[in-house]
């Protein structure tokens, strides 16, 4: 029996693998074995359906003290593009998005490590938004946003995340994990939190009731074997608090960035490292394809390696279209709704936590 069947068969039987394994699966060129593999597990986990959620990107600045060799979204604040929101535009952002798509459930909400703005800016900006609409889920701050806010009030990360929580905070996006790895983060983000800090926000996040998700951007200077380190951590800790929903492999975008010379990830890569996701990460519910990073017709080919979620319209991204993302800056409901039945499989709407809001039956209008 050949190394990848004796995988298969621990997979069928719900066997947890091994680094080694992952190894293994990251190596070979079986795609379509490996692809099968996944989708094995993707239906034990959520069966025939596909999620996406009504959702609306604000980044609120791209001014950054940081600025990562990996980013070409964050710059200087004497740069032409350089922006930032006061409280009255996210608001109108808000009301904008509400207005446009009433059956609106969430404001995903991330920015740059600005370097003057206090903590309060970013509690008043949360705490106005869901004074006005209560039942709008906000999703914000990246574990790399939480750290930079720990350090400027003075405050810990416990105390940040509970302040933010008061003001309306309801869970966190998976953000700023990049390679949970010291020696790649002193490469790509040296000036941005550590893999243990990283860590630290999203254990103490799930400790006080705020459900994360989880990313790994691949595809720079990483090596395999850190992919599958990165991976066996968050499994590790999701065995420790079940507080992620969703994991979310994110291709590098060289474009623009300190690292334009790096090769682009190809779409085989990109399939196999979301079937490899899959199949690692046992104890995640939800693997999602983001389409922008992605592009439309590979994150439906993920469909077929895993994939469960393709996260959501979105409107108006910025940050990986500054590294070069020839994607549409969002999409429309009954769109996303379509690129899913063309799969064959069901589109179901959900909120933020995987409540399902509506199940999309062939035949029946968008």
């Amino acid at each position: 029996m050949d190394q990848l069947a004796l995988i298969e068969e621990k997979v069928y039987k719900g066997e947890r693998l091994t680094k080694e394994e992952g190894l293994y699966l990251l190596a070979s060129n079986e795609l379509l074995r490996i692809g099968k593999l996944a989708y094995s597990v993707k239906c034990r986990k959520s069966q025939n359906k596909v999620y996406y959620n009504v959702n609306r990107h604000i980044n609120l600045t791209n001014i950054c003290a940081a600025r990562c060799k990996l980013c070409a979204f964050g710059c200087d604040a004497d740069a032409p593009q350089a922006y930032i929101m006061d409280k009255e535009q996210a608001l109108a952002i808000a009301r904008a998005a509400v207005r446009q798509a009433p059956e609106l459930t969430e404001l995903h909400i991330v920015s740059a490590l600005h370097p003057d703005r206090p903590f309060a800016y970013y509690t008043d900006i949360v705490q106005s938004i869901h004074a006005e609409f209560p039942s709008l889920h906000i999703k914000a701050f990246t574990a790399v946003e939480i750290v930079h806010f720990a350090k400027i009030s003075g405050k810990s990360i416990a105390e940040v995340l509970t302040v933010l929580k008061t003001a309306g905070l309801r869970s966190l996006p998976g953000g700023g994990a990049e390679i949970l790895n010291d020696r790649v983060r002193g490469l790509i983000c040296e000036k941005k939190a550590s893999a243990g800090e990283w860590i630290e926000v999203a254990r103490t996040a799930h400790n006080l009731g705020l459900h994360t998700n989880a990313t790994m951007l691949y595809g720079h200077v990483e090596t395999p074997a850190e992919r599958i380190d990165h991976l066996i951590t968050l499994r590790s800790l999701q065995d420790e608090t079940g507080g992620f929903q969703a994991f979310i492999p994110l291709p590098f975008h060289p474009e623009n960035t300190g690292l334009a010379n790096v090769k682009q990830s190809t779409a085989w890569e990109n399939l196999k490292m979301l079937a490899v996701s899959r199949l690692l990460l046992d104890n995640f519910d939800h693997i999602k394809g983001f389409w922008i990073m992605l592009t439309v017709p590979i994150a439906q080919l993920s469909l077929a390696c895993g994939v469960d979620d393709l996260d959501g319209t979105v409107v108006e991204e910025k940050i990986v279209h500054s590294a070069g993302a020839k994607t549409a800056l969002g999409i429309s409901k009954a769109d996303i709704i379509a690129l899913i039945r063309e799969t064959g499989h069901l589109p179901v709407e959900r909120d933020t936590l995987y409540g399902e809001v509506q199940v999309h039956r062939e035949g029946e209008a968008v």
